[in-house]
């Protein structure tokens, strides 16, 4: 029979979408499989990350609460009960109690300890004592059990080769959920063309039996949390080795970093950082004007629970740092002269750059400390699902298999679906690979790890009689 111009212009468009649907089919189904892996270790960790923050209070709840009540010592006199207790240290920094039944944290540099750690000596700032003394990793203040946790989740406590594993579920989890939108929006379409009593987006068919129930629960749900998804892998690959330096350099181009504030003082400025006042003095008199030091900060506006930096130079500024707490949306710094109390330079939230803000506010949801229990709630809702998903995906590739003699596993979709694009599309899609490889590394060199290995197959497979 033959076929008419207007039948060939027909057929064009839903060839096109035909390849399409097979690229991104394709693309999902060989990142789903070899990184599902990476994705179930990190959903599991995550969610336990998530709850980190309950799990420390409970755990640590006698070191960091107490029932003493009255008025409260200065913080200085506390800071010398904690100095009793290690007096072998330099103590540099404190972090004051601010609500009742809450105790004061005073924090040790302590060289036996790993990089970000330091010594941290829980104060009743009531009665006086002394509470124990904990390791204490990172500006978020963690504690033991939270950065045990923590390390898990970043590199199931392999050290630095270990966070590839991180890296490499988030540099590929974005993709994947992209990929799972858009072939899950164009299935419904399809069924609502043709069959519209049948047609489901955010909901499950029930009706559906055996691979079709399973792959309904796997794109609805799959919808449901992509947002969630695409946020996890952005927020993740900002602590990235590899894809983390690229956003770095990215941030400081456009002048996204956060805001520093000096601590150099004027003396220390009128003598162009030498002279002797540069050297190295005893803590005990910096420690008398902690006080001092945060009644200004105060003054300034610099409310809610701090951290005072405590300098050992005589001529450098104090710092008071407003730490991330559930529900504060800002984390303003002052620095202060602790001779006079007078403020000599000052960061406030609301003068960030809006990427900085936002950053700051997407580390505190990643870790679920922005919008407390509710946040971590969401996070643990959204790891489970995130189980459930790739769980399915797996059985939905395992009931693909023809027979149980089949092979192993399930059939892939078929091959070439990048040479089936129109020219212009696969050039696309090529560069986008390749610019997206260079700012993911990972994703880039798994990526042609996978291309590589699936030319291989087909030419064995080709080879073979």
């Amino acid at each position: 029979m033959a076929v008419t111009e207007s039948e060939t212009h027909a057929s064009a468009p839903a060839s096109t979408k035909g390849a399409h649907r097979a690229f991104f089919l394709r693309l999902h189904f060989y990142a789903g499989l070899f990184v599902g892996p990476f994705l179930l270790i990190a959903a599991l960790s995550g969610g336990l990350y998530a709850v980190a923050p309950s799990i420390e209070q409970l755990v640590y709840r006698h070191y960091l609460h107490v029932d003493s009540t009255g008025p409260s010592l200065p913080v200085s006199d506390q800071i010398r009960v904690a100095q009793e207790v290690r007096p072998d240290l330099d103590v540099t920094a404190v972090r004051p109690a601010t609500a009742p039944g809450d105790t004061t944290r005073v924090m040790f540099g302590d060289p036996t300890l790993g990089p970000s750690e330091r010594l941290g000596v829980f104060v009743d700032p009531v009665t006086g004592q002394s509470l124990g003394q904990l390791t204490v990793y990172g500006s978020s203040g963690s504690l033991p059990v939270r950065t045990w946790i923590s390390n898990l989740h970043r590199s199931l406590h392999l050290g630095e080769p270990g966070r590839m594993y991180s890296e490499l579920a988030a540099s590929w989890l974005w993709i994947i959920a992209l990929g799972g939108v858009i072939l899950w929006v164009g299935r419904y379409r399809r069924t609502r063309r043709r069959r519209p009593a049948e047609a489901r987006l955010l909901t499950v068919d029930r009706s559906a039996r055996g691979r079709a129930l399973t792959m309904n629960w796997h794109g609805a749900v799959g919808l449901w949390i992509a947002a969630g998804l695409f946020f996890l892998s952005a927020t993740g690959l900002t602590w990235s080795t590899y894809a983390g330096a690229n956003v770095d350099a990215l941030r400081a181009a456009m002048s996204w970093t956060t805001p520093t504030v000096s601590t150099e003082g004027p003396e220390h400025a009128g003598h162009g950082g030498g002279g002797s006042n540069s050297a190295a003095t005893p803590s005990e008199p910096r420690v008398a004007e902690v006080d001092r030091v945060l009644q200004a900060a105060r003054a300034a506006g610099v409310d809610g629970k701090v951290e005072v930096s405590i300098p050992s130079r005589p001529d450098a500024a104090f710092t008071v740092t407003q730490t991330r707490q559930p529900w504060v949306m800002s984390n303003s710094t002052v620095a202060v002269d602790g001779a006079t109390g007078t403020i000599t330079d000052a960061t406030w939230f609301a003068d960030w750059p809006l990427m900085a803000k936002l950053a700051a506010w997407g580390i505190q949801l990643h870790m679920g400390t922005l919008f407390g229990v509710a946040n971590q709630l969401v996070l643990v809702g959204l790891a489970l699902a995130l189980v459930t998903v790739v769980v399915r995906g797996y059985l939905m590739w395992w009931r693909r298999r023809p027979t149980l003699a089949g092979g192993p596993g399930g059939r892939p979709p078929r091959r070439g679906a990048l040479t089936q694009l129109p020219p212009g599309a696969a050039v696309t899609v090529v560069m986008i690979a390749a610019a997206v490889g260079w700012f993911v590394p990972l994703f880039g060199l798994s990526l042609v790890a996978f291309v590589a290995v699936d030319v291989a197959i087909g030419f064995v497979r080709r080879a073979t009689p």
